[in-house]
């Protein structure tokens, strides 16, 4: 599995030029699933992006995490986390999972998400094609893959 964390001032997602999710202040996340992930390692994900501390304090560190600032998410789909261009130049997505599966576990990632923070989650439309308009803050952009984070677990 594979987010990619954006800290945003605002964003909103568009579904056929209609404004289906908006957040102020929070982190849009790209969500990826390959073959081999599963609830667990969904949950793990979850509780890593909730505890990251990946917001300034007051003093200009980064101390505080989504919970700490009340901050929102818009959590999106994105199969082409997982595209290789090792061979030529067009993407293959063969290490992107089946989108059945995938959907079902996006579906529980959200869940988990809006569980840890008591919270609503935004999200995109799974396999729709979506437009995101964001203000980025800082950047400060974390990419997250289960296989690094939770490979010991």
């Amino acid at each position: 599995m594979r987010v990619i964390s954006q800290n945003v001032i605002k964003a909103n997602l568009s579904i056929n030029n209609q404004v289906h999710a908006s957040i102020k202040h929070g982190l849009v996340l790209l969500v990826g699933f390959t073959p081999g992930d599963n609830e667990d390692i969904a949950l793990k994900m979850a509780n890593k992006i909730v505890k990251s501390r990946i917001f300034q304090d007051e003093n200009g560190h980064t101390n505080l995490s989504i919970v700490d600032i009340n901050g929102e998410i818009l959590s999106v789909s994105q199969f082409t986390l997982y595209g290789d261009l090792r061979k030529g130049n067009r993407p293959s997505f063969v290490n992107a999972l089946e989108p059945k599966r995938a959907s079902e576990l996006y579906d529980y990632f959200n869940i988990c998400l809006k569980n840890i923070l008591q919270k609503e989650i935004k999200t995109g439309v799974f396999g729709a094609d979506m437009q995101i308009d964001l203000i980025n803050n800082g950047p400060f952009t974390m990419i997250y893959d289960s296989q690094e984070l939770i490979k010991n677990d």
